[in-house]
């Protein structure tokens, strides 16, 4: 083990979640799920659709209340009714399959909107962060462009703009390429490629495999709300242990999209 890798694996995590359950009426959609995710790395959740992927992020943002275990972000317990729940807000970042930029603003107003309204930035100096951004993603021209005069890969890379202009501690996306036309997921999961090599902790979900092995440093294997399944990419692709990871990657195989 490197110096570097060494380093990393004592670090506390940046989010730490313990025996956290989820129900929706009577479906029970994450059972007693741990995960621990390490600063400065990639951690992919793949699985079929619901399996729990989306859920387990929106959980780890508070939009959904979980109903037992403990969240953590850095060393605060964020699921504890005494965490102030949009201050944890404002320190995660998170993405979504749809872009949900606001029509009537420009690019520029999306993604300093927060920055200025909750962050309490002055206009100058958010104005700075999201041309920065925007310049680094490809998106110099286009900040005062009205989000329908964008294509789709355009919005995403928006999109996560936004979610980058608050300075996030954990960025969290969820299947951001699914809404997308093929040829437009290249230039998104280029941008992600970019934010892992800035150092950037994310969690992502994802159906997208072969990318998924490329970027990802932990893998987690979701089914009927478990994590079935973790750990290097390598490890994950190369060598499932589990019988049900198995048969999924040979589906995923077989349709040629790993």
């Amino acid at each position: 083990m490197s110096e570097s890798q060494e380093q990393l694996s004592t670090r506390p995590p940046v989010l730490r979640m313990e025996s956290v359950r989820k129900t929706f009426g009577d479906a029970v959609v994450l059972r007693n799920v741990d995960l621990e995710v390490a600063p400065h790395t990639v951690t992919a959740l793949i699985g079929a659709s619901g399996s729990g992927k989306s859920t387990l992020l929106r959980c780890a943002n508070l939009l959904e209340e979980i109903d037992d275990g403990a969240i953590w972000l850095d060393d605060e317990e964020i699921t504890d009714p005494r965490a102030n729940q949009d201050a944890v807000r404002r320190r995660i970042g998170v993405v979504f399959q749809a872009y949900n930029l606001f029509p009537h603003m420009t690019v520029l107003e999306n993604i300093t909107l927060a920055p200025r309204r909750v962050h309490g930035v002055a206009r100058a100096e958010a104005e700075d962060r999201a041309r920065e951004l925007l310049e680094r993603l490809g998106l110099g021209d286009k900040a005062g462009e009205y989000p329908d005069r964008l294509s789709g890969g355009q919005q995403q890379r928006v999109a996560i703009v936004r979610a980058l202009a608050v300075r996030p501690r954990l960025l969290l996306l969820d299947e951001i390429t699914a809404a997308l036309d093929p040829e437009l997921v290249g230039e998104v999961l280029t941008v992600v490629r970019d934010l892992k090599d800035d150092g950037m902790t994310m969690v992502l979900a994802t159906h997208e495999m072969g990318f998924a092995r490329e970027v990802a440093d932990q893998v987690c294997f979701l089914d009927g709300g478990v994590v079935l399944e973790r750990g290097t990419a390598e490890q994950v692709f190369g060598d499932p242990q589990q019988e049900r990871t198995r048969r999924f990657l040979r589906r995923i195989v077989d349709a040629g999209r790993l």
